[in-house]
């Protein structure tokens, strides 16, 4: 679970996002930081009891950077407001698909699946998919899986037009347009305040790694 301290430290980062601030309050960051690394210090352990990928990693190959990059934003905050970590396998700085939870007040997620993979990885997703369709419909139609994620997976990251290769009347088509193969479940500030925090997360990341093996077997 994640101390009160954390979500209040976030909440001021919130109110007060600039350097000047972060600098007079830099030991209540180190503090809320170690909360949140001990946090995923469990979720590496449990949730590689079932991907073997994760077991490997440290939390600091999996915990995003505070820093925000600003350079080509028109938010020039210079502080993200949550703290976020991405368990797959390489790390966080390889494409693969993965485990992302975010804590944020108010804005709690567990994540899965694959952001975006550049266009090759993106040629052997929708391939895959196609060809292997019947595998696909049982992953997303489990019962589990449905019922952590009932909206399925979020289909507003899309292209308009059929992909070139596919004829626009297959029926995996509304996954074949899908750029981006992601499932997100909320949770609120209690829930993961709990005792029971680190089993809810590892628990829905559990359900995702059929997904996730499934796209990672894909695009290797």
């Amino acid at each position: 679970m994640l101390q009160k301290a954390t979500f209040d430290f976030l909440k001021k980062l919130k109110k007060n996002n600039s350097k000047e601030w972060m600098d007079a309050h830099r030991s209540l960051f180190e503090e809320a930081k170690k909360d949140f690394q001990l946090l995923i210090e469990v979720l590496i352990k449990g949730t590689g009891k079932f991907d073997a990928d994760i077991s490997i990693l440290e939390p600091k190959k999996c915990i995003f950077r505070q820093n925000r990059d600003i350079r080509f934003s028109a938010n020039k905050t210079p502080y993200k407001i949550a703290f976020g970590a991405y368990l797959n396998k390489g790390g966080k700085k390889i494409q693969t698909a993965g485990y992302y939870f975010h804590a944020e007040p108010g804005n709690c997620f567990v994540a899965g699946g694959m952001w975006y993979p550049e266009s090759d990885g993106l040629a052997k997703i929708r391939q895959e998919i196609d060809y292997n369709s019947d595998e696909w419909k049982k992953l997303i139609n489990n019962s589990s899986f449905k019922k952590f994620f009932p909206d399925g997976l979020d289909k507003e990251h899309s292209v308009v037009r059929c992909p070139k290769g596919y004829s626009e009347d297959n029926p995996m088509m509304p996954w074949i347009k899908l750029k981006s193969f992601i499932v997100m479940k909320s949770f609120n500030d209690i829930e993961i305040q709990g005792s029971g925090a680190a089993k809810k997360i590892i628990d829905t990341c559990k359900i995702i790694k059929p997904l996730v093996s499934f796209l990672n077997r894909a695009s290797d």
